[in-house]
């Protein structure tokens, strides 16, 4: 007897396990009586894993075996662990024959299996049906070596065939495969046509290991009509399907990247309890899945649905599936309902440090609901949680400040950790470096992080005078949040602990810019960097404001463009100003200490003769920013300069914007050709004359 095993994988969606064969052993005699018995026992079709795309080399599966192989017994129901039994013999053994050493009795055995083989197969509902779709299948799946005339011919005789019997080709795990190549090449009305016979099915094909792909296929090629076929089937079921090996990950693929809102709602109010699974808002209110709002409108069910919703949560965590973006929508929910500092609040942030390998933390950290939640157990933990929650992205910080939402964790790390040296010594050198003074190594990551977009967000945050220049209204509600709790949990002041935070990250990034001041401020990102933490550093800027100044006359001709653009002109502005404009105060938030780069720049202008040639440039606010700086030692002798040349200003400052009137009926054209900073330097000659 021959014995297969499968070695079943751990996770779905994966390749199916390694197949592990035992030694053949040249079987006696088949009797023919037992050839019935053997059909039986073998007639099932097993159930095995859709091959992936790596193992075909396109992305509809795997090649069917040739018209000389299909005599061999099916490798797929070998998988499945039927067993192919050999009759017993009921004579003494017959002297094998051998021919040039082969037995010819394990021939006759093998062509025997070989035709059984052909009789289960032809026995099989629809068996004709499904050869002719995997010859054409055969012929689709090669993309590359189809013509567009010959594929569409083969699409329309594919699709003659499984007209009418899709139900039948999908629960089959050989011909699933056909269905997903269909619906590739299928056009909007054929795919239609497949969802529809589908309908009432899509629970089911969820809960199956390989019509899950199909599934998915049908969501990715399909529309919203599709779509809202689909979706509603998993109405009633999100408790049980959440938990199952196979639907758990089709569920969440439908509630992440294809459900409505309306349909997350109804999707993610189930986690609540069995009547939210049952009761639906059939009325005019929209179903909310926001539980702050349920328990509002409804305070009796505090307890019976946080229990629920805390049932659920713990299972899953406790069985390792915590990568499902609905099931870090359901925590959020949960910590946000749950009162600050009591047993329930402590419980569930020892259920996030309960787990040791740290997966549940990990895959929090990269959802936006997930950020929140650690931000928030951050901020009601104590210092102990604190601790054990950093330790757990040790050495992921870096990939943390590259994710659009892990770099929220470590805002908020920033915000609610009193111990600054900690902070200083388990996050700042996976983002900065371990040096002060960076090497070529630590510069080229440096300069590829201030030119990120999330990942210099922890540079700009301590530094920056406002966060809503580079954050979005989420992180900056999450961010408030964190504060609000934090005035509760933490006892540094938060000024002290910024200062402190900023004292340990200034070396090395004021050594970048006096080492790299022509390459960063060929980028925006790069300018904003500067701009930002040149006012806030504190001390130790000197080298770092000369390398900028320095910039001015580079004889680089890239340097020169970068000067030319926006970003360089609010760089050059804030810094002459002395510090970044406060738009709650309406007014300079000058740096302490002084920049004094107002004087030092005024000196560099007019040593190499430049001063008009900013005054008349695009950039010409820089220089009404000088007239305005505040301590700036050279006024009078720039107004003198800019007075000497009036008649070039007055031609740089272009035409005057031109007014309609009712007679003419002219269009207003505002300031078309006019350069502004300029006419408010001649405006600024004119008062002071």
């Amino acid at each position: 007897m021959v014995g297969i095993k499968r070695k079943q994988s751990a996770s779905s969606g994966t390749k199916s396990g390694h197949i592990k064969k035992r030694k053949h052993t040249s079987p006696p005699a088949v009797e023919s009586s037992t050839s019935s018995n053997l059909e039986a026992e073998t007639d099932s079709d097993p159930i095995i894993e859709s091959d992936t795309t790596e193992q075909s080399g396109d992305g509809d599966g795997v090649s069917w075996p040739s018209d000389q192989d299909e005599d061999m017994p099916d490798e797929n129901e070998e998988a499945a662990g039927v067993q192919h039994k050999t009759p017993r013999q009921t004579g003494p053994p017959a002297a094998p024959e051998t021919t040039n050493g082969t037995s010819s009795l394990s021939k006759e055995s093998h062509a025997k299996q070989k035709a059984l083989a052909h009789e289960r197969k032809a026995a099989k509902p629809n068996a004709d049906s499904i050869a002719r779709s995997k010859k054409l299948w055969e012929r689709l799946r090669r993309k590359s070596h189809v013509p567009l005339d010959e594929r569409k011919k083969l699409v329309a005789e594919l699709f003659d065939i499984i007209t009418g019997h899709v139900k039948d080709f999908v629960l089959k795990h050989d011909s699933v495969r056909v269905v997903q190549t269909a619906i590739k090449y299928a056009n909007r009305d054929q795919r239609k046509m497949i969802a529809k016979e589908l309908k009432g099915e899509f629970r089911n094909l969820a809960e199956s290991r390989y019509a899950k792909f199909l599934l998915g296929k049908l969501l990715v090629h399909g529309d919203k009509e599709i779509r809202d076929l689909i979706v509603p089937e998993f109405y009633g079921h999100v408790r049980r399907l959440i938990k199952h090996p196979e639907a758990s990950w089709i569920l969440d693929d439908v509630y992440r990247g294809a459900a409505t809102s309306q349909q997350k709602d109804y999707l993610l109010r189930e986690w609540f309890g069995a009547e939210f699974a049952i009761f639906k808002s059939e009325g005019k209110e929209q179903a909310t899945s926001v539980l702050e709002s349920i328990l509002a409108q409804n305070p009796e069910k505090r307890k019976p649905v946080m229990h629920a919703l805390h049932d659920l949560i713990n299972q899953l965590i406790q069985k390792k599936t915590t990568g499902f973006t609905m099931l870090h929508d359901a925590m959020r929910q949960y910590m946000l309902n749950i009162n600050p500092g009591s047993e329930e609040m402590t419980e569930f942030i020892e259920l996030l440090k309960g787990d040791e390998e740290g997966d549940l933390l990990k895959n929090l950290a990269f959802t936006s609901s997930g950020a929140g939640v650690v931000s928030m157990a951050l901020a009601h933990g104590n210092a102990k949680d604190r601790k054990l929650i950093v330790r757990a992205y040790k050495n992921l910080f870096s990939q943390l400040a590259h994710d659009e939402h892990g770099h929220q964790i470590i805002l908020a790390a920033y915000d609610v950790i009193d111990d600054t040296v900690l902070t200083s010594k388990s996050i700042l050198p996976e983002l900065i470096g371990k040096s002060a003074d960076p090497d070529e190594t630590q510069t080229e990551a440096l300069i590829t992080t201030v030119n990120h977009k999330f990942a210099r967000i922890p540079f700009l945050y301590l530094f920056a005078n406002r966060r809503d220049s580079f954050m979005d209204v989420t992180e900056r509600r999450l961010l408030d949040t964190v504060h609000r709790i934090r005035t509760e949990t933490s006892k540094k002041d938060p000024a002290t602990r910024r200062k402190e935070l900023i004292a340990h990250m200034s070396p090395p990034l004021l050594s970048l810019i006096a080492k790299n001041a022509a390459t960063l401020v060929q980028s925006s990102f790069g300018c904003q960097f500067m701009m930002e933490v040149l006012p806030g550093a504190g001390s130790n800027r000197e080298p770092a404001l000369e390398a900028v100044v320095a910039l001015v006359h580079s004889e680089s001709s890239e340097v020169q463009e970068a000067l030319k653009t926006p970003a360089a002109g609010r760089l050059f502005k804030t810094l002459v100003q002395g510090g970044p404009y406060d738009t709650q105060h309406q007014r300079i938030k000058l740096a302490e200490p002084a920049l004094g780069f107002h004087n030092l720049f005024f000196e560099t202008l007019q040593a190499n003769d430049q001063v008009l040639d900013w005054a008349t440039s695009d950039n010409s606010f820089v220089i009404v920013g000088l007239l305005e700086a505040e301590g700036f030692e050279n006024k009078e002798k720039l107004r003198k300069i800019l007075k000497k040349a009036k008649e070039r200003l007055e031609e740089a400052a272009g035409p005057r914007p031109t007014v309609s009137t009712a007679e003419t009926g002219r269009k207003k054209v505002k300031g078309k050709g006019e350069n502004k900073g300029v006419r408010l330097l001649l405006q600024n000659i004119v008062c002071t004359t």
